[in-house]
């Protein structure tokens, strides 16, 4: 069976659920992972989601801040939350499908919104980057106890950093901004490679191909200027390497009305 993933910081699911509706409609992935939900838990609009065709909704939320989701066509078996750096901050939420999901039964997805980690590039005088980095180290900790790869799995989310030379419009210019600082992207390069996690963008679509999924509000022509990052991303266990079958971003969407300054990505997987 063929099973479609997406990814999407909507920022704010209520704000654009006609958008979520329009993307699920032109796209038909079988699962929608969302982040930047925006929205505590009873304030989800859940029938409107339900609605588009995904009966199995799980939302792990707060007011005004973070927030992160699954919407399924298939059920899930178990559902979980992890509270990282102690906090009760809504940006991580687990599902793994149930028996109904035929050749995909089984399968775990880790859903995860990474703190952005404000402007500065130092722990010490910013507190936002601190929890970036604390953040990831203790995805770190979890990847190296926890074993998330020992059986078939997806990690996705906008994880907030762009890891590679050519996840960026330009490197040089952007070492010493946060998203693309060598203290970011070693640490996530090495969270993922230490945990067994393979890229799955890379790996069909290899440096040097420029390849971004966010364009900041700031440039009021982004598609002419084009300066993006790729900070959302698809890993995959490492048996699932050889389901790989195709993966991109829906870039048409960060033109539509009112946008996220994020874009979908969707990878295709054959079970």
């Amino acid at each position: 069976m063929q099973l479609t993933v997406s990814t999407w910081n909507i920022n704010s699911v209520r704000l654009r659920l006609d958008q979520v509706g329009r993307f699920l409609k032109e796209r038909r992935p079988d699962i929608l992972c969302l982040q930047e939900t925006k929205c505590p838990n009873d304030k989800l609009p859940l029938k409107d989601l339900q609605a588009f065709g995904y009966p199995f909704v799980v939302h792990m939320g707060q007011k005004g801040y973070n927030g992160v989701a699954i919407l399924s066509r298939y059920p899930f078996a178990e559902t979980s939350v992890m509270e990282m750096c102690g906090r009760q901050d809504a940006r991580h939420i687990t599902v793994t499908l149930s028996r109904e999901a035929k050749a995909a039964a089984g399968l775990t997805i880790h859903n995860f919104y990474v703190p952005a980690g404000g402007d500065i590039p130092d722990p010490d005088l910013n507190e936002k980057f601190r929890h970036k980095l604390d953040f990831m180290a203790e995805m770190r900790s979890w990847g190296s106890k926890s074993k998330p790869t020992a059986g078939p799995a997806i990690l996705v989310g906008d994880l907030n950093v762009a890891p590679l030379e050519h996840d960026v419009w330009s490197h040089k210019q952007l070492l010493d901004v946060v998203s693309h600082t060598p203290v970011e992207t070693e640490m996530l390069e090495e969270l993922r490679q230490e945990a067994d996690w393979i890229d799955a963008m890379r790996v069909l679509r290899p440096e040097p191909e420029k390849i971004y999924s966010w364009w900041s509000y700031r440039s009021p022509d982004w598609a002419a200027a084009d300066k993006g990052r790729r900070l959302d991303h698809i890993w995959l266990s490492k048996g699932l390497k050889d389901t790989l079958r195709a993966i991109d971003v829906t870039r048409d969407t960060r033109g539509w009305e009112r946008p996220s300054d994020h874009a979908p990505v969707t990878v295709v997987l054959e079970l």
